[in-house]
């Protein structure tokens, strides 16, 4: 495999591994923020925000910790092993490496959704997301925070009593989209790598 490829799946695998050994320790704060809802439920007032941010905690977890958990580390993930099981490695590798694009695929179309989706949280309301993100991006470098600020339009908030701001958890969704489809990319070169006999 070219030094490029190969550089590539470290430097994606590194990323994904080390944000995934911090993502991991989201499920002991959404289980903090649940103990204390039930606390606050029994012995004092209820909490307005435990549910919803509980809620972000487990997307944050699941969306972040997913590249992480797509690295095979010991190929522990679940597969239709009815036929799987039985095949050689480097047919594994050749139906995986056809597989992977049915998820990229997939990935691709969530990430649309999010980036669309997130667009609409920080103010924009029509046209194309990635046109407004390009005209965001480029108006901070060149006009500064300020003039981007007033770029954003109505900041979407949730509809509950507690009304958090969506961008973030938006953001981070976006973020752990694109991190997978890195994650599958680098999959799909390890597949090869293996196919052909390399080691990567």
């Amino acid at each position: 495999m070219p030094s490029a490829v190969k550089g590539f799946v470290r430097m994606v695998d590194a990323i994904n591994y080390r944000l995934g050994r911090f993502a991991m320790y989201l499920i002991f704060a959404m289980m903090a923020i649940l103990l204390w809802s039930s606390i606050s439920k029994t012995f004092f007032l209820p909490s307005l925000w435990t549910l919803e941010m509980a809620q972000f905690a487990m997307v944050a977890y699941y969306l972040l910790g997913g590249p992480y958990s797509m690295q095979g580390k010991d190929d522990a993930h679940v597969r239709m092993d009815l036929f799987y099981g039985s095949w050689s490695p480097k047919t594994k590798a050749a139906v995986d490496a056809v597989i992977v694009f049915f998820l990229i695929f997939y990935l691709g179309v969530l990430l649309y959704g999010g980036i669309d989706s997130a667009a609409y949280s920080l103010g924009h309301f029509k046209g194309e997301p990635f046109t407004f993100f390009k005209d965001l991006v480029v108006t901070f470098f060149t006009e500064g925070g300020e003039a981007a600020g007033k770029a954003l339009g109505y900041l979407e908030r949730s509809n509950t009593a507690w009304r958090p701001w969506m961008w973030p958890i938006k953001l981070t969704m976006c973020i752990g989209i694109f991190l997978m489809i890195l994650q599958a990319l680098a999959e799909f070169f390890r597949d090869i790598a293996r196919i052909r006999g390399e080691a990567l």
